[in-house]
């Protein structure tokens, strides 16, 4: 089977439900940070929820990027190691390149109602098979070991997590 190379997304989304204290710290420091960034489009207070700034007001649309710098320390304590997905013997192996925040929707007077995701996409993956609900994969970078082995993790899908892109494999050259 033809190997292909793909690049996984998870969305995290984190809400006044999220358990962990790092989910907790991220969303804390982020409704204060966009508490304080919305003055600049909202000056009058006439507008409540982060979906009545995108609606009324241009260029709020800004805030996902003015209000996602205030959890990069965050996402450094992560050391590129994407959270929440283990493989199948609960060990974390997937690592991300990437992250975007975004705001999914909040109120300026309301902390409780504030909603964020964090989309971070991994590194690129050999993908080398599908069983059932699992997938097979390798780190596309690492090289096999002296034996020829390649080293793989064995994961299940699960909800918020997807393939984002895909790379064919190459066709075999042919002799002739």
């Amino acid at each position: 089977m033809p190997t292909r190379t793909i690049t996984l997304a998870y969305r995290k989304v984190l809400d006044v439900n999220s358990p962990k204290p790092w989910d907790k710290l991220v969303l804390a420091d982020s409704y204060r940070e966009l508490r304080m960034q919305a003055q600049l489009y909202n000056p009058g207070g006439q507008y409540r929820t982060f979906g009545e700034l995108l609606h009324y007001v241009p260029g709020a649309e800004k805030l996902h990027f003015l209000v996602g710098g205030s959890i990069g320390g965050y996402v450094q304590q992560l050391k590129g190691v994407m959270p929440d997905i283990v493989n199948n013997v609960g060990r974390y192996f997937l690592k991300f390149t990437r992250y975007q925040f975004e705001l999914i929707n909040s109120d300026l007077h309301d902390p409780s109602k504030h909603q964020v995701a964090i989309n971070f996409y991994t590194e690129p993956l050999h993908w080398h098979d599908t069983i059932a609900s699992y997938l097979l994969v390798s780190d596309a970078t690492a090289p096999a070991e002296a034996n020829g082995e390649v080293l793989t993790h064995l994961f299940q899908l699960q909800p918020y997590l997807t393939i984002h892109s895909l790379r064919p494999a190459e066709p075999a050259a042919t002799v002739g």
